[in-house]
């Protein structure tokens, strides 16, 4: 199972990381935050202090084409936050 799907990067994400020293990725939906915070202290190679999680449920999705009004769903996916000992950090661009 590969745990670790993709850091977020968004601008919510980013404040979190510069303010709290804390990282969103999005994981597998069956791992438990033992899992998350061993993988993540794996791959990365940094000190986890906390993992937290949360299911984020899909949008709404709607558009109208020549077909008709076509509706559905994105995908739920499962989101952790990590938090890292001070004076650490990850750096995404050169790691993944």
């Amino acid at each position: 199972m590969d745990i670790i799907k993709k850091p977020i990067l968004t601008e919510k994400a980013s404040f979190l990381t510069e303010k709290l020293n804390r990282y969103a990725f999005k994981v597998d939906h069956r791992a438990n935050k033992i899992q998350i915070k061993t993988a993540v202290e794996a791959m990365f190679g940094v000190t986890v202090l906390a993992v937290n999680t949360a299911v984020v449920a899909g949008k709404a999705k709607s558009r109208y084409t020549k077909a008709g009004f076509v509706s559905g769903r994105a995908p739920k996916y499962k989101k952790a936050v990590i938090t890292i000992k001070d004076g650490e950090t990850i750096d995404f661009y050169s790691t993944i």
